[in-house]
């Protein structure tokens, strides 16, 4: 695609995880297994609302190949090619002319009709014997192959439209009211100006052009030669697509600034995040480019995929140029190994395919890899893959899809030599055992675990799909924006391309929830679960507050860290009780919004170390008439009794746990009441009343037994006070507060 040569990006942008300040304060009820754990996702930056760019577009562009004569023989040819090839089957649909479809008579700038707007080039693009426009007769044969049509402008007005002061159509306004004077970016033809969007007619004047290229048969619009000065143009176009009654893809390009990214997603579907990919470095004897590009020219794109995976997503997509591989390496420059890395690559990138060869010189064996269905499904996901290995010559890249696989793609980025990649599962995203597939061969790549490596020579890639092996996976990851979750009120799943799976839920909160229905764990107890969420509260260093409701029974409030924006994922790590079995978390928040969320990671097992508080330890307090009584078949051989009835307590004033978290506490008790219900105590943690309990009777005062509660705990030091104020509660021997 048209412009500069290719300018390298560096640095990578590692995920983010945070450690959340956690604070679990509301009364837990009693449960008698309970289910925990939490997961969400929420919107993120707004994306091209134009109905179209969902997903990655798929096609073919003119500038690679035929670069400054387009016709409308040789487009057609193409579009013919992309049908015949099997390429449109395999989803490939944009045939798109790029520069030099207008008349550009020199430095004076492109040639404009009567209301100032390029005109088609009638020599290479011939009107119909109707006198239809030559670009809408190519449009309309590339219909009617079942393709889409995409066109190339710049921004800006050009300066004849200006000296001759054309009208603008249906205004009473003219051309040398809207321009600015300062020069445009035209790469190729040059005499473009800068449009001022606060004059009247500047609007009417970009949406009479989206008008006529919607007229044309136009579903696909280049806007090259946009910097950081051209917000306004691409505001406008957007506007005036969405108006023109058609819909229509905006592209930008090219070396956009990343740090506007959010505003290239609003306006746009897609943004080039560099410099051109072709080589410029030669021609063939009848004068077309050769080769192509470069493996160094692909090379300067693995940084660029680092540092933007955090900013692309569904509607609005990185954009990491043309896909220079299926003529083979001679005219390509790739061969057909560096041609598979720069193909997977954008793949595992969620990058746009568009193909810059020559369709109608495509070798079959380079065009089966073009149509892998397996590869271009991962593009296809619409989740851009962050980068887990960078080691110069080695490097890796690995995501999530919305099932739970991963992906993981293995680069050998030496332009000679081989290289032996290797990568820890658990950094991709697998933290037990996956079975792998091999995308580009189908092949099965076995059972893999801990690490992998692979040996691949010169430029060589390996693209795995692992499907993670239930039961042995370290954790298992609920993801927010899950279908088998429920989500209620406000609360909706959004594009966020730094979650997994690239979603995540927000609006939960203010009468919207997040219900995660199937949270299996094989064991009842207490699980450290980890919460990934996205917090954007600014000036402060406490963020929004959570609800967490186990089963139905509401056990704590958690008070999050902020992320730094609702599109950095963090995380903490908190302890809930789960049942054996299937388990309801609801996130929710009565008065305020909670934070988005991203995912949950349930462990495999529960926690398994448990302390013990005796009843009878000098360490606790005891007030009003409760005393230590011995008690032979009790631990230690006491316990104490006449707590209630008042006055009388027993408070255990140093039950210490390592986190926050609402913990299954053992408490052990004998109540000699005949009947069926025997005796109630009222528990207090850290002061707060938290439940009050009806014990079974035990068979006698001296006969203990145990049941299990849960409590909702602090970090550190706890007190845990057993009362009740106009009864006898039943005599404590002790509690055992596993962790």
């Amino acid at each position: 695609m048209p412009s500069h040569p290719p300018t390298p990006e560096s640095a990578t942008r590692p995920r983010r995880w945070l450690r959340l300040l956690t604070a679990l304060t509301t009364a837990a009820a009693t449960l008698t297994g309970a289910g925990a754990a939490t997961v969400a996702v929420a919107p993120s930056a707004a994306a091209e609302s134009n109905g179209v760019g969902g997903t990655p577009a798929l096609g073919w562009s003119s500038w690679s190949y035929i670069r400054h004569d387009p016709t409308a023989a040789n487009i057609e040819a193409q579009a013919r090619a992309m049908v015949s090839s099997g390429l449109a089957s395999a989803g490939y649909l944009y045939v798109n002319v790029d520069d030099f479809w207008y008349d550009c008579p020199g430095s004076q700038g492109p040639d404009v009709d009567s209301y100032g707007r390029w005109v088609t080039n009638s020599t290479s693009f011939p009107p119909s014997a109707s006198g239809e426009n030559g670009i809408a007769v190519v449009a309309d044969y590339v219909h009617s192959l079942g393709l889409k049509f995409g066109l190339y402008v710049t921004p800006g007005i050009s300066d004849q439209a200006v000296s001759a002061n054309t009208p603008i159509e249906g205004t009473s306004y003219t051309a040398s009211e809207i321009a600015d004077g300062a020069s445009e970016a035209n790469y190729n033809c040059g005499g473009m100006q800068g449009i001022n969007y606060s004059a009247a007619g500047a609007q009417a004047y970009i949406n009479s052009w989206a008008d006529e290229f919607a007229s044309w048969g136009v579903d696909y619009l280049k806007l090259d030669g946009v910097g950081d000065s051209d917000v306004g143009d691409v505001q406008a176009w957007s506007t005036a697509l969405q108006q023109s009654g058609r819909a229509i893809h905006l592209e930008l390009s090219n070396s956009l600034d990343i740090a506007n990214a959010a505003t290239w997603a609003q306006y746009s579907n897609g943004w080039r995040t560099g410099g051109d990919i072709e080589c410029y470095c030669g021609t063939d004897s009848s004068g077309n480019p050769q080769p192509l590009t470069t493996w160094g020219s692909v090379q300067g794109r693995f940084a660029q995929v680092a540092n933007w995976q955090p900013y692309g997503g569904p509607g609005a997509f990185n954009d990491y140029d043309s896909i220079e591989f299926g003529d083979g390496s001679t005219i390509d420059g790739l061969s057909t190994a560096e041609g598979q890395s720069q193909y997977g690559l954008w793949a595992m990138a969620a990058s746009p395919l568009l193909l810059g060869v020559d369709l109608t010189k495509l070798n079959s064996t380079e065009a089966a890899d073009l149509e892998n269905r397996s590869i271009i499904a991962v593009d296809q996901d619409g989740i851009d893959a962050r980068r887990i290995v960078s080691n110069v010559n080695q490097q890796a890249f690995a995501k999530t899809e919305q099932n739970g696989d991963v992906i993981l793609g293995l680069f050998n980025y030496s332009g000679s030599g081989s290289q032996t990649v290797t990568v820890s599962l658990a950094a991709a995203g697998i933290t037990g055992s996956a079975t792998a597939t091999n995308l580009w061969t189908g092949a099965s790549a076995g059972t893999l675990s801990g690490t992998y490596s692979v040996t691949l020579a010169a430029g060589a890639s390996q693209i795995l799909r692992l499907k993670p092996v239930a039961g042995t996976q370290g954790s298992t990851t609920y993801l927010a924006a899950s279908s088998t979750n429920t989500l209620s009120g406000g609360a909706t799943v959004a594009s966020c391309n730094s979650c997994l799976g690239g979603q995540k839920v927000g609006f939960v909160g203010n009468g919207g929830t997040l219900t995660f229905n199937n949270v299996n764990v094989s064991a009842a107890g207490n699980y450290e679960v980890q919460i990934d969420y996205l917090d954007g509260t600014s000036g402060t260093t406490t963020g929004r507050s959570t609800t967490l409701t186990v089963n139905g029974t509401a056990v704590g409030t958690l008070t999050d860290t902020p992320t730094g924006s609702f599109a950095n994922p963090g995380s903490t790590t908190v302890s809930l009780p789960l049942n054996a079995g299937s388990n309801t978390i609801e996130l929710s928040n009565a008065a305020a919004y909670a934070p988005d969320f991203e995912a949950i990671a349930v462990p495999t097992n529960p926690t398994t170390s448990s302390t013990t508080y005796l009843a009878a330890s000098s360490a606790n307090t005891l007030s009003g008439g409760a005393v230590v009584q011995s008690c032979s078949a009790c631990n230690g051989g006491e316990k104490v009794g006449y707590v209630g009835n008042g006055s009388g307590t027993l408070t255990f004033n140093q039950v210490s746990v390592s986190k926050a978290g609402v913990y299954p506490v053992q408490i052990v008790y004998c109540d000699g009441s005949s009947g069926t219900t025997g005796r109630s105590a009222t528990f207090t943690v850290d002061g707060t009343v938290v439940q009050t309990n009806v014990f079974t009777p035990t068979g006698g005062f001296s006969t203990p037994a145990t049941v299990t509660d849960y409590l909702p705990l602090q970090a550190g030091s706890n007190t845990i006070e057993i009362s009740n104020g106009s009864a006898y509660a039943p005599d404590f021997n002790a509690i055992v507060v596993n962790q």
